[in-house]
């Protein structure tokens, strides 16, 4: 018999397309559980950790801004440390199954820390900034290096507009299921502690599920390049991503359009529940609702990606956004009926919001993986974390801090004598303002977008 040798490319390709005829439903069943309980657990981080924050420790946005920075930093390093091991390794499973796991079990530890004196205020601050640090590392792990690296693996041209549809979708059904369970979880007693664990479990189960679910078919040809050391050292060699001109255009419109995003988003449950007067489980709804309307749109902008208009969906993205937040923005406390959960102007705002949110998602998650060299995924996975995350998470959350701590809404608080910071209108026109900006690399992607495809389908 006949042994035919092949590359490590080659063999890595067939590995993939062996994967493939094995996935079907199975392979959307993964994609869509790990993916849908990743996605509830980072709003839960996102939105949930700030609220817990204002109800249980202190209204004061140093500490949100703390936790964004310390855990966008973990995030980011996790993420390089993690793919870099992933692709030398090959085993996309074992990261996947293990950080979730993890992740569940510091979730569930984050709302430990409420049973910390109120006396020991510096203790309380620190003690969150550090749980959220450490969840948001085995999250990273097991979604990040582990999880999005192996959609990359498995995307042809074939269901590249489904996976792309599915991870854009995820993160606002993510919000959606995220924003309503958990407001029902913490309901009018502010139990967040219900929720912590409701969700730790709720992703511990789906790290267990994972380790049965997956095999070895969907691990991948390792890339060993030297030592560890010097392979992840080499992820900050930006000359082979540099080189790239369309793909650090992409990852800089992407940067700029999440900076805006973290200035507002990060306060919009403080800005319903504290300056609105709602509480959180009516936030819940309000959010909720708009967002599944706006979600049903991916299915659109899943076509348009096949047919490659990545620019034109991304600027119109944009666009959309900014006009859903110069909605939002006039909106003040005396014009609402706290009593009414339904305002045409708040849910008519979070409605194109979220229209914009899911035409950036889901595009540029596509758009940039395409553009990802085949032997170095993990690691390139990382740098879309660093404009993903690490950049808009530090930039919006000084951005935020600034607009939240000079907010008219802000009062002393005569009990404890801190200051009570609360968000108004101003988070959306600020991040409408910075989100804008993301139009002008977006632009300059369109020649060298049209010119790439161009060659792919001359070849």
């Amino acid at each position: 018999m006949i042994k035919t040798i092949l590359s490590p490319r080659r063999r890595l390709m067939v590995k993939n397309k062996n994967n493939i005829k094995r996935g079907g439903f199975s392979m959307w069943l993964l994609i869509w559980g790990l993916g849908l309980a990743g996605q509830i657990c980072w709003n839960m981080e996102n939105q949930w950790f700030n609220t817990f924050v204002y109800a249980k420790i202190a209204k004061d946005p140093k500490i949100i801004t703390g936790m964004l920075i310390c855990s966008a930093a973990a995030t980011t390093f996790a993420t390089f440390f993690f793919g870099t091991w992933a692709d030398r390794t090959g085993k996309r499973r074992t990261f996947i199954s293990l950080g979730y796991i993890l992740w569940g079990i510091f979730t569930i530890a984050f709302g430990l820390t409420q049973f910390i004196s109120h006396d020991q205020y510096l203790l309380m601050a620190a003690s969150v900034v550090l749980a959220d640090t450490v969840m948001s590392f085995f999250g990273s792990m097991g979604n990040d290096a582990g999880f999005n690296t192996w959609t990359n693996d498995i995307m042809t041209d074939k269901n590249r507009g489904g996976i792309g549809a599915a991870l854009a979708t995820q993160p606002v059904l993510g919000t959606i299921l995220g924003t309503v369970i958990g407001g029902m979880l913490v309901g009018e007693n502010d139990n967040y502690m219900r929720l912590f664990v409701v969700m730790g479990v709720f992703v511990i189960v789906f790290g267990i599920i994972s380790l049965f679910a997956l095999n070895k078919k969907d691990d991948v040809e390792p890339s060993v390049r030297g030592t560890f050391l010097n392979q992840f050292a080499s992820v900050f060699n930006f000359k082979k991503f540099f080189a790239q001109k369309e793909l650090v255009l992409v990852n800089v419109g992407v940067s700029l359009f999440f900076i805006g995003f973290n200035v507002y988003f990060a306060y919009m449950g403080n800005y319903i529940i504290y300056y609105l007067g709602y509480t959180a489980d009516q936030m819940g709804i309000i959010e909720a609702v708009p967002l599944l309307l706006a979600m049903l749109t991916a299915i659109p902008i899943g076509i348009l990606i096949n047919k490659n208009k990545h620019p034109y969906l991304a600027l119109a993205s944009v666009a959309v956004n900014v006009i859903g937040l110069l909605i939002l923005f006039p909106i003040k406390a005396g014009d609402v009926d706290v009593n009414s959960l339904f305002n045409l102007r708040i849910w008519l705002g979070i409605f194109i919001v979220g229209v914009g949110y899911v035409g950036i998602l889901q595009t540029t998650k596509v758009w940039t993986k395409q553009l990802y060299p085949k032997d170095a995924k993990g690691q390139f996975e990382g740098i879309w974390i660093l404009f993903f995350v690490l950049i808009p998470m530090i930039g919006g959350s000084l951005i935020g801090q600034a607009v939240v701590s000079s907010s008219k809404a802000s009062f002393m608080d005569e009990v404890s004598g801190q200051m009570q910071y609360i968000p108004n209108g101003n988070i959306f026109i600020v991040g409408a303002a910075v989100i804008l900006l993301s139009a002008i690399p977006f632009i300059f992607t369109a020649k060298l977008h049209k010119k790439r495809v161009g060659e792919e389908t001359a070849q």
